[in-house]
C-alpha cells in the first residue's frame, strides 16, 4: 500500500468519525510489533490511524469515543437530503436505525460499528453472570435451577424449570411460608435487566405491596431460571400471588429490559395462559419505579378475582 492510498484512508476514515480531516499531509508511524510507539494524532483531530490500520494506543486528550453515546444512536448520516429537517423528524419518532446513510453498497463506519458494538453488548450479557458480591450487597438468598453452568442453561431449558433439590431445602428453611405475594428474582438471558434495575424497581415493588396490606415473603434471586420454575416455587412455599422478575432476551442494543410474570396459586399443572406479563422494563420502556406501580395495581387485582392471565379482567 502506497503513501497515497494509506493518507486517502485516513481522510476517509477521519470523515466518517465527524473529524476535519486537516488540510495537510497526515502523519503516520508504522507499527512494527507490540511495542511500537502509537501514530501521530493530525492537528485537530481526536482520532489517529497507524499503518497498516490498526487503531492507535490513545495519548493525551481524548481517545476514540464511545458509540453506546446518545449522540451516536440519533447519528444522521444521509449526505445532500434534499430537507434534513423530514429526516430529522422521522428520527424523532422512532429509536429504529433509519437514515444512517449509505457507502456505495454498504453501510457508512459509524453505522457500522455502532451495530457491532451493539450485537456485541447483547451478547455479552446473555453469558455474563451475576455476581455473588453483588447478590450479597443486595441482601439476597441465592438458590439454583438444575442448570450447572451458563452454557447448559442456554441448549437445556427443561433444567432451568427445575430447583435442585438443596435449593428445595433451603427455600424452606430460610423464607416465609405462606406468604400473601412471593417475589422471585432471577437473570433469566439478561444479566444487565437484574443488576441495572434492581434498585430502582424492588424497594417501590416491596413497598407499596406492604403499603397494600399484603403479606410479602422472603425476595430471593434464582440463578439459571427460566419462567415455569415460578410454579414449583409458588406451590413449595404455598404463595396466593408468585411474581418472577427475570431477565429477557436482549434485543439489539438493548440489552437491560426485565419481564414481570405474575400467576395467582401455581402448581405443576399451571398453563402459560394463566400467566400475566409486563415486558420492556427499563429506563427506554416502562420506568422501573413506574413499573412497580403497575405490578402493585396486577397483585391487588389478581387477589381480588383470584386468578390471573387470560381470565383476569383488568
Amino acid at each position: 500500500m502506497d503513501e497515497q492510498e494509506i493518507q486517502k484512508i485516513v481522510k476517509s476514515v477521519l470523515s466518517q468519525l465527524g473529524e476535519q480531516a486537516p488540510a495537510g499531509k497526515v502523519q503516520v508511524i508504522p507499527a512494527t510489533g507490540a511495542e511500537a510507539a502509537p501514530a501521530a494524532r493530525p492537528v485537530g483531530s481526536m482520532y489517529s490511524i497507524p499503518a497498516g490500520g490498526a487503531a492507535a494506543k490513545p495519548q493525551d486528550g481524548p481517545g476514540l469515543e464511545d458509540l453506546g453515546d446518545p449522540r451516536f444512536k440519533r447519528w444522521l448520516g444521509i449526505e445532500h437530503a434534499a430537507n434534513n429537517a423530514v429526516n430529522e423528524d422521522l428520527m424523532r419518532q422512532t429509536t429504529a436505525r433509519i437514515c444512517v446513510g449509505r457507502a456505495g453498497p454498504r453501510p457508512r463506519t459509524i453505522p457500522l460499528l455502532r451495530f457491532l458494538a451493539d450485537h456485541s453488548r447483547s451478547k455479552d450479557t446473555v453469558v455474563k453472570e451475576v455476581p455473588s458480591s453483588w447478590l450479597e450487597q443486595h441482601g439476597l438468598l441465592e438458590v439454583h435451577s438444575q442448570v450447572s453452568s451458563k452454557e447448559e442453561y442456554l441448549t437445556r431449558p427443561d433444567l432451568g424449570r427445575k430447583l435442585t433439590p438443596e435449593a428445595r431445602q433451603t427455600l424452606l428453611e430460610r423464607c416465609e411460608k405462606s406468604p400473601t405475594v412471593q417475589l422471585v428474582i432471577s437473570d433469566g438471558l439478561s444479566t444487565d435487566a437484574v443488576t441495572h434495575n434492581y434498585d430502582e424497581l424492588l424497594p417501590p415493588l416491596t413497598n407499596g405491596l406492604k403499603n397494600a396490606g399484603l403479606k410479602v415473603g422472603t425476595p430471593f434471586f434464582l440463578r439459571y431460571g427460566r419462567v415455569k420454575a415460578q410454579d414449583e416455587i409458588g406451590e413449595l412455599l404455598d404463595a396466593e400471588a408468585n411474581i418472577l422478575l427475570i431477565g429477557e432476551r436482549p434485543g439489539l442494543g438493548q440489552s437491560e429490559s426485565l419481564s414481570c410474570y405474575a400467576i395467582y396459586r401455581p402448581t405443576s399443572a399451571t398453563l402459560e395462559s394463566q400467566r400475566t406479563v409486563i415486558s420492556n422494563i427499563h429506563q427506554g420502556g416502562t420506568p422501573p419505579v413506574e413499573a412497580a406501580a403497575v405490578i402493585v395495581d396486577l397483585v391487588k387485582a389478581m387477589l381480588a378475582q383470584k386468578t390471573s392471565g387470560i381470565a383476569l379482567q383488568r
